[in-house]
């Protein structure tokens, strides 16, 4: 019963996770589609964000599949294995050969070379203009983010954006801008205007 027990939490887990990882990635397919990441969000989350919520939910998946493999192994085997008669030694031999395919195919991306396949966009913007340039405002950051990487302090950010004082300047851009409507583009030119001025 205790094992009955184990495998119907495991399964639920594996389920959910499907579920989960399905939904995550319609999101990011079609809710946040590929650019969208600099100036959409869902739940105060961009695109990129969203995609590391999708990354760790594989992983809950993936950990939740061993675990039932590892439960159901002596069936699994017995599956294999079958009634020694002629032709046993082919099945398992069949077996064998596809779990090294698959074991092969799930680590070969790991293994490729990675290629530069052009300029970043940060890199391309900064070379682009001989005026220093504006680093890339992301729902993802915070005031004190921007503040760090651009020297503008988050007060001021604040001020200019007309919102009270007393905002938290940890808390992630994306989510301010749902709770007081204003838009990243904003905090940029803000930024910009800023940084011309020194």
């Amino acid at each position: 019963m205790r094992k009955a027990k184990l495998n119907f939490v495991v399964d639920a887990l594996a389920f959910v996770a499907f579920a989960f990882l399905t939904a995550t990635g319609v999101l990011v397919r079609y809710v946040l589609p590929p650019g969208s990441g600099h100036f959409s969000t869902v739940w105060g989350m961009d695109r990129h964000e969203w995609g590391h919520v999708h990354f760790w939910i594989a992983v809950v998946l993936s950990a939740a599949l061993g675990f039932h493999l590892f439960l159901h192994w002596r069936w699994i085997v017995c599956m294999v294995q079958g009634r020694p008669r002629e032709g046993s030694g082919v099945r398992v031999a069949l077996a064998l050969v596809g779990v090294m395919a698959f074991v092969g195919l799930t680590a070969a991306p790991f293994f490729g070379r990675v290629e530069q396949a052009g300029e970043p966009p940060h890199r391309m913007r900064a070379t682009e203009s001989s005026e220093s340039p504006v680093p890339e405002v992301v729902g993802s950051m915070t005031l004190n983010d921007l503040e760090r990487v651009t020297g503008v302090p988050a007060t001021v950010i604040l001020r200019e954006l007309g919102l009270p004082q007393h905002v938290l300047t940890d808390a992630r851009l994306g989510r301010l801008r749902q709770e007081h409507g204003f838009e990243l583009h904003d905090v940029r030119e803000i930024v910009r205007r800023h940084l011309e001025e020194r």
